[in-house]
């Protein structure tokens, strides 16, 4: 009896542990099918992701293609002639087309100076507040600020662009100023203003940069300082001569060094393209050949009155201007004579040491970069601290 019992027990143990142990293998695959599945999840997942990744990066390659080769122009044009008017950025053409197309591009896309040299003649200084004006442009001009009477800012805005329009009421006392390290390296603006002791300044002219180190210590072609000629190389670029004569007269002109001497030039850097001569503008062909980026522009109003021009760019709302823009703002405010200075990097406003603009380099950092020219109004007797309020409003 007590064996049958045993043997009882037994079996239902045995049958218990059988149990368990076939639950045990089904929670075991249970898992297991859930890990499998959570497995083939992940891939679906990440092959979902790499398949759409591949997809976009397929439809990016053949939107870049299709821009850089494609029936439509206006793209490449942009690119090849915004990329061969910087001086480090060539690259972004030369990679993609070779020598014969980026030159047939630009001869799509150029500047057709006014072939004169300016009549000084024609300049006759004598402006004063009206009573009535002939548009609203002149008013902004003329109508001086009660407590600044050597210069007005006017802020600039287009659909590209962002910036400032200084007139300057005295030519006289406008001058050009040059690296202290000329023909080695260049210097911030800030720098040159303060000492100069400057009002204003904005860049100048172009430089020579033949191992793309952006150092701007050469200016192009002439360049005079007080009378005295800096510099005296041959240039053959866009434009030619920017500078004022003893009788404080802007002058445009494609002129050799004797010339310049013989048109008494007692400050001037050497750059372009000439936007203005004798009040007829230059036409520009296609996109103008010098795409879209920040700006520096220098002119002078039958009147006198001397026009500093600065304009933002390299954002993505706002990416510049290019010559069409700098012809239309000048034309706008009267200018009988103006030419292009340095732009990109270079372009810089200063008022009283101090950036007032927005310089960005190519690398997106809010800043500018070492150049070898400027212009400047020097201060006089008179000038005082009521400077500063026109700093602050700036801020």
């Amino acid at each position: 009896m007590e064996n049958s019992t045993i043997d009882k027990e037994r079996v239902v143990r045995r049958n218990r542990k059988s149990r368990i142990e076939e639950e045990n293998k089904k929670t075991r695959a249970q898992i297991k099918t859930k890990r499998n599945g959570k497995k083939n999840s992940k891939r679906k997942v990440i092959t979902n992701i790499f398949s759409v990744l591949f997809a976009l990066g397929t439809i990016g390659i053949i939107v870049v293609l299709f821009l850089l080769y494609g029936p439509y122009s206006a793209f490449r044009e942009w690119l090849v002639t915004t990329a061969m008017t910087t001086m480090t950025h060539q690259y972004f053409a030369t990679w993609f087309y070779d020598e014969e197309t980026i030159k047939y591009i630009l001869d799509k896309n150029k500047i057709v100076e006014i072939d004169e040299t300016t009549d000084a003649n024609a300049i006759n200084f004598g402006y004063a507040n009206k009573d009535s004006y002939e548009n609203e442009y002149e008013r902004e001009i003329l109508e001086r600020d009660p407590k600044n009477n050597d210069y007005k800012i006017i802020e600039i805005s287009g659909k590209k662009y962002d910036g400032y329009l200084v007139a300057v009421y005295d030519a006289s006392r406008i001058k050009t100023v040059v690296t202290e390290n000329l023909g080695k390296s260049g210097q911030y603006l800030t720098t040159m203003a303060k000492n100069n002791d400057a009002l204003i300044a904005i860049n100048g002219g172009g430089f020579n940069d033949p191992n793309f180190n952006s150092t701007g210590g050469q200016p192009l072609g002439i360049t005079v300082c007080d009378g005295v000629y800096k510099t005296t190389d041959s240039y053959s670029g866009a434009g030619g001569i920017i500078g004022f004569t003893e009788e404080d007269k802007l002058v445009l002109g494609k002129m050799s060094l004797s010339e310049a001497k013989k048109q008494g030039i007692r400050d001037a850097v050497t750059f372009g393209p000439f936007l203005i001569v004798n009040g007829k503008a230059s036409s520009v062909v296609g996109n103008g050949g010098w795409g879209t980026a920040p700006r520096t522009a220098i002119g002078q109003r039958r009147d006198g009155v001397v026009l500093f021009l600065i304009l933002d760019g390299r954002t993505a709302a706002k990416p510049g201007a290019d010559m069409d823009d700098l012809i239309e703002v000048m034309q706008r405010y009267g200018a009988y004579n103006a030419a292009n200075l340095d732009g990109g990097t270079s372009s810089v406003l200063v008022v009283n040491d101090t950036i007032v603009n927005d310089p960005i380099d190519s690398t997106g950092a809010h800043k500018t970069r070492p150049i070898s020219t400027g212009f400047i109004l020097t201060k006089d007797d008179s000038d005082d601290s009521d400077h500063n309020l026109v700093e602050e409003k700036l801020k």
